[in-house]
């Protein structure tokens, strides 16, 4: 008559999610793909160690599907320039690595674009406390004053 227990929590974990990301910043929402995107490769590493074959692919999979249809779609090449440009270059990069970590079972690949990502995702939180990224310029601030 009723849904496991399980079922509800899922439920409410998904409709949590949708809640942030509807209630979501453009920059959270960045924070929020490579943050992401690092929990789907901690799943691929930990499958990996189990000898969870399915997983880790599943894993992986979802991992590349961030990077590519997150991260780089959400580039804009024309107003980002250069720095776009590098950007979807080392998006690109990530994603074929992961898929011969895939292929070759190595944890080190998963490791080096763990690092990656979380090196981005510390300067792009980084800029987030600049006047420029939050829209606290210094003249918006004093004439509120």
């Amino acid at each position: 008559m009723f849904g496991s227990r399980q079922t509800g929590v899922n439920a409410y974990a998904k409709i949590g999610m949708e809640t942030g990301v509807l209630a979501a910043s453009p920059h959270k929402l960045i924070v929020m793909l490579f943050d992401g995107a690092r929990v789907a490769l901690n799943d691929a590493l930990a499958a990996m160690q189990s000898g969870n074959i399915a997983v880790k692919g599943k894993s992986l999979s979802k991992a590349i599907m961030i990077i590519d249809s997150g991260l780089r779609a959400a580039l804009d090449k024309k107003a980002g320039g250069d720095i776009a440009e590098g950007l979807d270059a080392l998006y690109e990069y990530m994603s074929n690595r992961l898929l011969t970590a895939n292929v070759n079972n190595d944890a080190s690949i998963i490791e080096e674009v763990q690092r990656l990502l979380t090196e981005l995702r510390d300067a792009w939180n980084a800029i987030a406390d600049t006047p420029a990224a939050s829209g606290n310029h210094p003249t918006t601030n004093l004439a509120s004053a």
